[in-house]
C-alpha cells in the first residue's frame, strides 16, 4: 500500500505539460527496480519515467538516460545518478561501453512521440500547427518530411503509406504525390495538408494523422531503429535483469513481441531435423501486451494506443 501510495505522488509530481508518462505505475512495476542497481531510460523525453525510477533507487544506484532530441536535455533533474547520453537508443551498447558499463539491471524504452513534439509547431509533427514540414527528432539529422515527399518513388510511397499508416487509399496517395510533386514547393504543414487535400478520404483529422505517422516513422527510421535496439538487449542486460518496452504502432509490437519470443520449442517445431538451436534469452513477464486502465485513457489520451511489454534476461 505504501509503495502505490509513492507511486501516486511521483507519477503525479512527473507528469508535467512537456510530456505525461505513459503506463507509470505498470513500467515501475514490471522494471522490479533495485535500490543499488543500473538501469537505462532509452527515451528520456519528458523526464517522467527517468524520475520515477531515481525516485526507487538507492544513493548506489545509477541511471543513464538516451534521448537524441535536444529539448529533452531541458527536461534533467539535478541528480548525480543520472548521467545523459544525447544520442539515439540505437548506440546503446556503444555508449554503455563509452561509460564504463558492460551489463545493465534494466531497460526501459518509451517509443512514443512526446507530447511537447506534437504540441511545438516549429517540429512538423502535428496536424494541428503551421510550421516547418520538418519531423526529425534528432534535428541533426538530413532527413526531413518535405524531402522525403520529394524524393521517394511512387512504390515506396505506396509502402510507407500502407505500411506504416494503414492509409486506406495508400495507392491513390502516392500515384497523386508522385504526378503532382513537380508543381508545387512543400515548405511547411500547410503546403503539404493542401497539396494532398483533393485524395484525404473519409474523417480528415484522422487520415493527415495517419499519414503523417507513416512520413514520421521514416523520417527517422524508427523501425530500423528498434530492430538495432531490441538486438543490443540481450547483451546488455544481466540475468535476472529486465526490459520493458512501451509500443504505439502494430509493427513495433509485433517486433517487441517476436524478440521476446524465441523459445526453444518454437525453434525445434520450425527445424525438426536440425540439432543447432537458438539460445534462449527471454523469460516473458507479460504473457499479453499490458494496456492502460480505462482511467489513465480518459486522462491521457495517448495512452490508448499503448502497448507494454515485459521479459526478463535468463
Amino acid at each position: 500500500m505504501q509503495n502505490q501510495n509513492i507511486d501516486s505522488i511521483a507519477s503525479k509530481a512527473f507528469a508535467s505539460s512537456y510530456h505525461t508518462p505513459v503506463l507509470f505505475h505498470e513500467t515501475m512495476e514490471y522494471l522490479n527496480i533495485q535500490p543499488n542497481g543500473i538501469y537505462v531510460d532509452a527515451t528520456f523525453g519528458g523526464g517522467g519515467h527517468s524520475k520515477g525510477i531515481l525516485s526507487k533507487l538507492g544513493p548506489a544506484g545509477r541511471l543513464i538516460a538516451f534521448d537524441q532530441d535536444a529539448d529533452a536535455k531541458n527536461n534533467l533533474p539535478d541528480d548525480k545518478r543520472l548521467l545523459f547520453v544525447p544520442e539515439n537508443f540505437k548506440y546503446l551498447q556503444r555508449f554503455l561501453r563509452l561509460h564504463q558499463v558492460t551489463q545493465v539491471d534494466g531497460v526501459l524504452a518509451d517509443l512514443g512521440v512526446s507530447s511537447h513534439q506534437f504540441d511545438e509547431g516549429g517540429r512538423g509533427f502535428s496536424t494541428r500547427y503551421d510550421g516547418p514540414f520538418d519531423m526529425r527528432m534528432d534535428q541533426r539529422g538530413t532527413t526531413t518530411a518535405a524531402h522525403v515527399i520529394e524524393t521517394f518513388s511512387e512504390a515506396e510511397l505506396h509502402k510507407m503509406f500502407e505500411q506504416y499508416g494503414e492509409v486506406t487509399n495508400s495507392k491513390t496517395l502516392a500515384k497523386h504525390i508522385a504526378t503532382q510533386r513537380k508543381h508545387v514547393k512543400l515548405n511547411t504543414v500547410q503546403d503539404f495538408k493542401t497539396f494532398i487535400a483533393p485524395v484525404v478520404k473519409g474523417n480528415p483529422n484522422k487520415y493527415w494523422a495517419q499519414v503523417f505517422q507513416a512520413i514520421r516513422i521514416v523520417v527517422n527510421e524508427e523501425m530500423e531503429v528498434l530492430k538495432e535496439f531490441l538486438t543490443q538487449l540481450p547483451l546488455v542486460i544481466k540475468p535476472g535483469g529486465r526490459a520493458v518496452i512501451i509500443t504505439f504502432h502494430s509493427i513495433e509490437d509485433r517486433l517487441v513481441k517476436n524478440a521476446f519470443r524465441v523459445s526453444q520449442e518454437e525453434e525445434k517445431d520450425a527445424h525438426p531435423f536440425l540439432s543447432t538451436e537458438r539460445e534462449v534469452f527471454w523469460k516473458i513477464i507479460t504473457k499479453k501486451p499490458v494496456v492502460a486502465s480505462e482511467k489513465e485513457m480518459k486522462e491521457n489520451n495517448r495512452s490508448r494506443s499503448a502497448k507494454l511489454r515485459a521479459a526478463e534476461r535468463l
